[in-house]
């Protein structure tokens, strides 16, 4: 076997055991409901015979984890779109708000940073543009596991930031914005033809690494931008130590980045004949909002969720936004 067969047999090996962790990622909390309810049923059975507290208990607690599995089952329903199971690249780019919108960005990047070490998904940052003062202009990351990209897809959208600010001498309140895109990572389930040697349809800038990466990413011109000219989508990756691997990176997010504007497309045509708004953009309302001051809490604009701890939310403590999301969605879906 030659070094290209090898290779194409792992990449397939190694599609189909991630195949089977989301299909058993998927199965689990189903077959842990199905074993609670048959326990349940016993308990049943013996408190007819003898309703002791302690059996009366059992059963409580037994009904109460119940619950909370078939909230899971019923979360995992929603996620049900074919590109719900992937993974999933998060972009991030500071707004308006000066240097404060480019450090809220960089809390933005640590915070989904968190949440995949919370849920124990593998991430990699591919790109950053670092600000002058503090902060960043723009990042981009990458989440592995099983349905991240279901279950962070309504990250998307305008991020706002309220506090006193640590970079103005007179300690003023500052309000600042940033913008977060979240995409799929595709695999050859989902095909787009893109003509990559075409002048007329895809641009290519190679550039010099930015920021921290070892003396060989920055000392060469390895970094990858791509930009499609019939929708003025750009992608870019300078993460890896070669050009050819960055640009074959940077191809698979542009895959991503098309389809994602594809069913965007599509969502905002419903939307428009449905007579609602269409999706959230760069310069539009908000979806989240982290008040600091003078007020202390964290509110989604969507779903109406609100905690008094901005500060959980930004440590990466993500899920309770999440499941409030998608219960909303599953709301909206319903009342149509």
């Amino acid at each position: 076997m030659g070094s290209a067969g090898f290779w194409d047999h792992q990449e397939k090996a190694q599609k189909q055991v991630n195949e089977l962790k989301t299909l058993t990622a998927s199965l689990k909390p189903i077959n842990e409901l199905f074993s609670g309810s048959e326990d349940l049923a016993v308990l049943l059975e013996f408190a007819e015979a003898d309703d002791a507290p302690e059996t009366i208990d059992e059963i409580r607690q037994t009904q109460e984890r119940l619950e909370h599995q078939f909230e899971e089952v019923e979360l995992q329903a929603m996620l049900s779109a074919p590109e719900d199971a992937n993974s999933a690249y998060i972009a991030v780019q500071s707004g308006e708000g000066g240097t404060d919108a480019q450090d809220f960005a960089e809390m933005l990047v640590r915070m989904y940073q968190r949440w995949a070490e919370r849920r124990g998904f593998a991430s990699e940052l591919l790109e950053v543009s670092p600000a002058e003062e503090a902060g960043i202009h723009s990042a981009t990351l990458v989440i592995r596991g099983a349905y991240v990209f279901g279950l962070l897809k309504g990250e998307t959208g305008i991020h706002r930031l309220i506090r006193m600010s640590p970079f103005d001498a007179a300690h003023r309140r500052q309000t600042s914005f940033a913008a977060v895109d979240v995409t799929p990572e595709l695999d050859d389930s989902i095909s787009i033809e893109i003509e990559w040697d075409d002048p007329k349809t895809i641009r290519e800038d190679i550039c010099r690494a930015s920021g921290a990466g070892g003396q060989k990413v920055n000392k060469t011109d390895s970094a990858i931008r791509l930009t499609h000219l019939p929708t003025n989508a750009v992608v870019q990756c300078q993460n890896e130590r070669s050009q050819h691997q960055n640009r074959a990176l940077a191809r698979k997010m542009m895959i991503a980045k098309l389809y994602q504007m594809e069913m965007d497309k599509r969502e905002a045509e419903s939307a428009a004949r449905r007579g609602e708004k269409s999706r959230i953009g760069f310069g539009g309302e908000t979806i989240r909002s982290y008040v600091l001051h003078p007020e202390s809490y964290c509110k989604d604009n969507r779903s109406e969720y609100k905690t008094s701890h901005p500060q959980a939310a930004l440590d990466g403590d993500l899920d309770p936004w999440i499941e409030a999301y998608l219960r909303w969605c599953l709301k909206m879906t319903q009342a149509k």
